[in-house]
């Protein structure tokens, strides 16, 4: 998997690419914690995300607790449908925000 920050105003967008599983996760949850140490609002581009497993769903919820714990935001975007599928089957459709 690769992670690219692109700083935007008032937000930073990491567009991530590959998988996102057991070896992965980490990286994953890593960058979404540096970010939330320069923006309030993070936005994850899961457009090139093929496959996301339990590990990457617990790095994601330790993105969600962190955004609220600073009174920001972390928005899901451009998930496929298979990705969106587990997202679902997980309940985590409602634990997230996607736009």
């Amino acid at each position: 998997m690769t992670i690219t920050e692109v700083k935007n105003e008032g937000e930073i967008t990491l567009k991530l690419e590959g998988r996102v599983d057991t070896i992965t996760a980490p990286e994953l949850q890593q960058a979404i914690l540096v970010a939330f140490q320069k923006e309030n609002k993070i936005v994850l581009d899961f457009e090139k995300v093929e496959y996301i497993s339990s590990a990457g769903l617990r790095a994601l919820l330790i993105g969600e607790k962190t955004a609220k714990s600073k009174g920001g935001s972390m928005v899901i975007t451009g998930a496929s449908d298979a990705v969106k599928d587990v997202f679902n089957v997980t309940g985590f459709l409602k634990i997230l925000t996607f736009a």
